[in-house]
């Protein structure tokens, strides 16, 4: 069979995906922009760019689940709970960062 993947590796996986959608969140750069660099000029992206690094987010979660990975430690309680219920909604989008205990933004 193939060979095992460490748990720190859906663990790195998962922070680098909550930085892409933080960082899409605040409408900073991302690789998503290099990938297509047209949409900028059209007004939908910043939201398919938030829906894409949500479902990425949502997608290492979900393997994290199915391989039983602790993932909720990497993320306060609320958005713990933002993630579990899977729906991208305008109370994700506002309130992310008001949950947080740093109250940061991505750098």
């Amino acid at each position: 069979m193939g060979k095992e993947i460490p748990a720190d590796f859906f663990v790195t996986k998962l922070n680098e995906a909550k930085v892409h959608f933080e960082r899409a969140l605040d409408c900073k750069h991302t690789e998503f922009d290099d990938l297509y660099p047209y949409m900028i000029e059209h007004p939908q992206f910043f939201w398919y760019k938030r829906y894409v690094a949500w479902s990425e987010l949502l997608t290492i979660v979900k393997l994290c689940n199915e391989l039983e990975i602790s993932w909720q430690e990497q993320f306060s309680h609320q958005q713990a709970e933002y993630i579990q219920k899977r729906v991208m909604s305008s109370k994700v989008l506002d309130y992310w960062f008001e949950t947080n205990d740093s109250k940061e933004h991505v750098g």
